[in-house]
């Protein structure tokens, strides 16, 4: 296995100018290499393709990439030429002559990878001819659309079984980077995949800033966006075609590079704008969700959801899109209550069997938009995931300083006792048209402006009147019927009108002044909202000239931009000034074939640019190349915290003394330590042992409920307790019984040696 590895990392290195593989490719990559099957779950931009195209490089035959769209199918080819590696398409949009071309170079045995859509695979005409060449590998990607579960379930994907039936010397990969547990499960049943062929690196997107903000001026907020990026590419995701060209037709009148994208627009229109947006010809993609799975432009810097999504799946399928090469990128998700109905809406018209659970999934959903608490740990709950830290600083509620809670009790009852006197029968929007006395017709018509709640509001904004009307929901004051919108007291809201409780909460800041005594004498808190990461320390001029010469060679090509060189790459080579082949070399994303083919190219720019202006290339440090193949150090070289923890905690320190110094939550530390188990570290066992605190028949019945059903899940162990020992202390148990064996194999090896 050691001389696979090595054959691996070579052609990692020599193909694609990457130092070492990263996260689980290296031992998914072993798997196949040994003949095993293997379902891999990455998150985008993690380095799926690399799973199955660097076997593909050293198995001996052909590997068959089925992939959902022919515009991915096509930048992925494109990107494996310009690696040197000899990959084709067989698909409806190749005239014959070029269809039959690749053909005959697969039947020469000149092709190592072959790019097709499951609905081409199926013919029977091409699966007797593919039956004559020596397919090694069977690689599904967007393997999520097997399953029925899944978000983008197609039925041609769930007769590939019998593709994998048809060549059962094949070892079969399945990839995808959104799939819960129960999609997983799936996928394993419908390709006969033991639970021993799964890998899971995590669905974490570190370098994506999330962002949810409730609709205000949703043009005004998607402007802002945009132009906060200026002339880097990014997708604006609308529900409904007529939003889209609107959308689109008017950022093109504020000057902005915009074109429409939806199933309404012609074959060739769509083609042709697609291509222009790859190409980095316009810098904004508006466009419904019909737009994007296909695309593997790695340089996308935003992503707006101008309405709501559909579900969480596929609010982080698109989000994906940007960042792919990993550097930062934004992700902006507007909503309005007037969203959900639409979606509530489009629900209705489902068969019933759909309807129950995509009702769910918009309630997930919900929940990640209406949260307080850090985004990610709401985003990797759902697909089964535990974020380690409590505050991932890359999200608008853990970057924005929180407004203390205050009384607002007498605004709530305001707003309640509005939602009453309208008769329970009305939406948000309009309650607040009565609370501020609004002249709308609506409100007139229906008599409202002789209530006595008429105009008592005027004190607060309809968008801050919106955030209030939130906190009420949250707390219970209030119910909405999601069929009709309507808002309802509860038990709950009659107790604050009769004064038995009080409405603790935050208004935004404009209106703390505004509000009754009680708030406007609370401290006020400057709501400061991180943008999102700062960039890699690189020289943005240089960069914006090596992106110039990207594109002119790009063009020359008639290949993206992005199939080059990533933007990442070229904001190494900004940061480094690397000035001869070699150095060229040690930056991530130049191999071999692209430093002949470009480097003269870039090392010519990079020079001119640095004697312009007496710059020296810059030593990389060795930190940079370890942190490429360590996963336990950051960019910087620096430990990672989950291994200063580890650390401590072996060297003494008490899980309690390590919350207390680091001032973070008690499971966030035990997530920590697992990490540090995970990654291969030893743990103190005497160390866990003493923090279990059980007595001893509970302990002595836990741990025989570990020895009989294994540790993997935790929750077959804790139904088998009947709840008796809750989760945190299952988890230090579990870490304890591995430390336990690992210590006692430890051990034993040594005493082997000795022996020896």
């Amino acid at each position: 296995m050691t001389e696979m590895r090595n054959k691996a990392r070579a052609a990692l290195q020599t193909t694609f100018g990457f130092p070492d593989f990263i996260s689980i490719q290296a031992e998914v990559i072993d798997h196949v290499l040994a003949g095993r099957d293997a379902l891999c779950v990455m998150p985008t931009g993690g380095g799926k393709s690399i799973c199955y195209q660097v076997p593909a490089l050293l198995l001996e035959g052909l590997t068959v990439v089925v992939s959902p769209l022919i515009s991915l199918m096509n930048d992925q080819m494109q990107q494996l030429r310009q690696n040197g590696v000899a990959a084709v398409v067989l698909n409806s949009t190749l005239d014959s002559d070029t269809y039959r071309r690749h053909m005959a170079r697969i039947r020469a045995g000149e092709v190592k990878l072959l790019y097709v859509a499951p609905e081409t695979l199926l013919k029977p005409g091409l699966l007797e001819f593919l039956d004559q060449a020596t397919v090694r590998c069977l690689a599904v990607d967007e393997a999520h659309c097997i399953s029925e579960w899944g978000h983008d379930f197609r039925p041609e994907y769930r007769r590939l079984a019998e593709v994998r039936a048809r060549w059962p010397r094949a070892v079969c990969m399945a990839l995808t980077a959104t799939a819960t547990e129960q999609v997983r499960r799936d996928i394993r049943a419908c390709l006969g995949f033991g639970e021993e062929c799964q890998f899971i690196a995590g669905f974490d997107r570190p370098n994506l800033f999330l962002q949810v903000s409730p609709k205000a001026h949703p043009y005004r907020q998607t402007l802002t966006m945009i132009r906060r990026h200026e002339g880097r590419p990014g997708i604006v995701y609308c529900a409904t075609r007529r939003q889209v060209d609107l959308l689109s037709e008017r950022l093109a009148a504020d000057g902005i590079a915009a074109l429409p994208y939806h199933a309404g627009l012609p074959d060739d229109v769509r083609h042709k704008h697609q291509e222009r947006f790859s190409r980095d010809d316009v810098q904004v993609m508006v466009a419904t969700v019909a737009f994007g799975m296909g695309i593997d432009k790695s340089n996308i810097r935003f992503v707006v959801h101008h309405d709501l999504p559909k579900n969480i799946e596929s609010y982080y399928q698109e989000i994906g899109r940007a960042g792919r090469d990993g550097a930062p990128a934004d992700c902006l998700l507007l909503y309005s209550y007037g969203d959900i109905y639409k979606i509530r809406y489009m629900i209705d018209q489902m068969a019933d069997h759909r309807r129950r659970t995509a009702n769910l999934l918009l309630t997930t959903l919900l929940r990640y938009v209406e949260t307080e608490a850090c985004r990610r740990i709401v985003l990797l709950e759902y697909f089964g995931e535990t974020y380690a830290q409590a505050s991932c600083g890359m999200c608008d509620n853990c970057t924005t300083e929180k407004r203390p809670a205050v009384d607002l009790t007498v605004p709530a009852q305001k707003l309640l006792s509005c939602v009453k006197r309208t008769g329970e029968s009305f939406g948000v929007a309009h309650v607040i048209d009565v609370l501020r006395g609004s002249k709308a017709k609506k409100v007139l018509q229906r008599g409202h402006d002789r209530l006595s709640t008429y105009g008592i509001g005027a004190e607060y904004s309809a968008i801050q009147w919106r955030h209030l009307a939130r906190q009420l929901l949250h707390q219970g004051f209030i119910v909405q019927d999601m069929d009709h919108g309507a808002l309802r007291l509860t038990p709950k809201s009659w107790a604050l009108f009769r004064g038995e409780c009080t409405f603790q909460g935050s208004v935004p800041e404009a209106a703390i002044a505004a509000a009754p005594a009680a708030a406007a004498t609370a401290p006020k808190a400057a709501a400061t909202t991180k943008a999102g990461p700062a960039p890699p320390p690189h020289d943005t001029d240089l960069f914006d000239r090596l992106r110039a010469v990207r594109k002119e060679l790009a063009d020359a090509a008639g290949v993206p931009p992005f199939v080059i060189f990533s933007d990442k790459t070229l904001m190494e080579m900004a940061a480094w000034y690397p000035q001869s082949a070699a150095a060229l070399l040690q930056i991530n994303g130049v191999g071999q074939v692209k430093a002949q083919q470009y480097g003269e190219r870039f090392l010519a720019a990079i020079r001119d640019y640095c004697s312009e202006r007496g710059i020296a290339e810059v030593p990389r440090p060795q930190t940079a190349a370890v942190a490429a193949a360590d996963p336990t150090r950051t960019a910087t070289g620096e430990k990672r915290r989950f291994v200063t923890m580890g650390e401590a905690f072996n060297a003494g320190a008490t899980i309690a003394e390590l919350s207390a110094v680091h001032n973070i939550k008690h499971t966030t530390i035990v997530a920590h330590l697992e990490r540090y188990g995970q990654a291969g570290h030893a743990l103190n066992a005497e160390g866990l042992r003493k923090e279990i605190e059980l007595d001893p028949s509970a302990r002595a019945e836990a741990l025989a409920a570990f020895e009989r059903l294994g540790g993997q899940a935790l929750r077959p162990v804790h139904e088998a307790l009947n709840g008796s020992i809750d989760y945190d202390t299952l988890r230090l148990l579990r870490l304890y019984l591995h430390s336990r064996d690992q210590a006692s194999l430890n051990g034993k090896a040594e005493n082997v040696s000795g022996n020896e």
